[in-house]
């Protein structure tokens, strides 16, 4: 199974890193690199609170993720 996107838990913060062509496309079209502060990108920080419903729409659009 091939990885588009693998999140990393850091506590209080998520990082999702693009792991494939697909991956950073999404993060692109659905977060974007003016969501926030993204001094990572294209690694996107989030807050703990939003990530599953990231992970949803990841999963939602037929994207692998894994931790």
């Amino acid at each position: 199974m091939k990885n588009d996107i693998v999140i990393e838990n850091h506590g209080s913060i998520f990082l999702l890193r693009p792991t494939s062509k697909s991956g950073p496309e999404w993060l692109d079209q659905n977060i974007g690199d003016h969501n926030g502060f993204q001094p990572y990108w294209p690694t996107v920080v989030v807050e703990s609170h939003y990530i599953a419903d990231i992970v949803n729409g990841i999963q939602a659009d037929d994207l692998e993720v894994s931790e």
